[in-house]
């Protein structure tokens, strides 16, 4: 198995919790397997997933990619990249599509994705949510939790006086207590929001479960680095999951964790770690693959000023994503 490291510069810095993000770097892995050759995408963000030094020193162990995802369930970047190249390889094998191989079925060919608007003003918050709904987004997120209760609340209320037909959600990444949760959710349900993504902290699972039930769903995100899929759903924490391959080990675990929530009547959106095109062509056929399809958060390519891959393999046309006819050429 080939390993080949890369570096991608974002178009501008990103800060998180964990400090300023100016590039995503990690590992393309080639892999030989069921008569065919695919390239798997390692794009680690620590937090969520290992360490780039990890990632690296755990592709490198391997020497047989075929028996070799057990032995990565602790570096899921690493993971995700063998298991994506080994499904890319048995889907050609099988002569379909790597959703289609996933969901054993025929999925959907296209899917919509939402777009994100990040802290700002009211008007200027207002303004980039109109410009992403004029662009034929279906959704639009809308990131809080940086300003006061009632600055986000003005925030909200001033993109949904602009956007008075589309998708909703907000994403507070933690930032807020129980008693700003349930302020902010009531404003969000007034508002016809259809979820807040991560109100509370990563590790309060017994406060989300608390929110459920106010008129708005409960997204669970950064809950997923702190807690297994399985425990998050048996506290009753989340009406949904938002999903990150890159995080959760690769596609074929993200499915199985998207068909256990679904189980349990708790659906999930498919998002991204700022991947490269490798991994984002992998989110989207994972996406297309499971039951009722929602808009997704996969319109990150534009967070990248350069990419594995040109021109996108899966680009946003009118708010959505459509299946590539060759998703990972060798």
């Amino acid at each position: 198995m080939e390993v080949e490291p890369f570096s991608l510069p974002l178009c501008r810095p990103l800060g998180t919790a964990r400090g300023e993000i100016t590039e995503r770097e990690g590992f393309l892995v080639r892999v030989a397997h069921a008569g065919e050759t695919a390239v798997g995408e390692a794009t680690p963000l620590p937090g969520w997933t290992e360490s780039l030094t990890a990632c690296r020193e755990a592709l490198e162990s391997v020497d047989d990619p075929a028996s070799a995802l057990e032995g990565l369930d602790g570096t899921p970047a690493a993971r995700h990249a063998v298991e994506s190249a080994l499904l890319t390889c048995e889907a050609r094998a099988a002569g379909v599509s790597l959703a289609a191989y996933l969901a054993d079925d025929r999925p959907v060919d296209a899917v919509p994705v939402n777009a994100t608007v990040g802290d700002d003003d009211p008007r200027a918050t207002a303004r980039a949510a109109r410009a992403a709904v004029e662009e034929g987004f279906p959704a639009v997120k809308v990131k809080v939790g940086a300003r006061p209760p009632a600055a986000d609340r003005e925030r909200l209320e001033a993109v949904r006086a602009a956007c008075p037909d589309v998708e909703l959600r907000a994403d507070a990444n933690g930032a807020w207590d129980r008693g700003t949760a349930r302020e902010l959710l009531s404003v969000a349900a007034d508002l016809g929001l259809s979820y807040v993504e991560q109100p509370l902290a990563a590790s309060d699972l017994a406060g989300h479960a608390d929110l459920r039930g106010r008129g708005v769903d409960v997204a669970l995100d950064e809950s997923l680095t702190t807690h297994s899929v399985r425990e998050v759903l048996a506290a009753e924490a989340a009406d949904r999951l938002v999903l990150k391959p890159m995080a959760l080990g690769g596609p074929a675990a993200a499915r199985e964790a998207a068909m256990r929530a679904d189980e349990q009547r708790v659906g999930t959106v498919v998002t991204t770690t700022i991947d490269g095109a490798y991994a984002r062509t992998v989110a989207v056929h994972l996406a297309a693959s499971l039951p009722g399809v929602v808009p997704s958060g996969l319109a990150t390519a534009s967070m990248l000023a350069a990419d594995l891959r040109t021109p996108d393999p899966v680009p946003v046309v009118d708010g959505v994503i459509r299946l590539p006819p060759s998703e990972n050429p060798s």
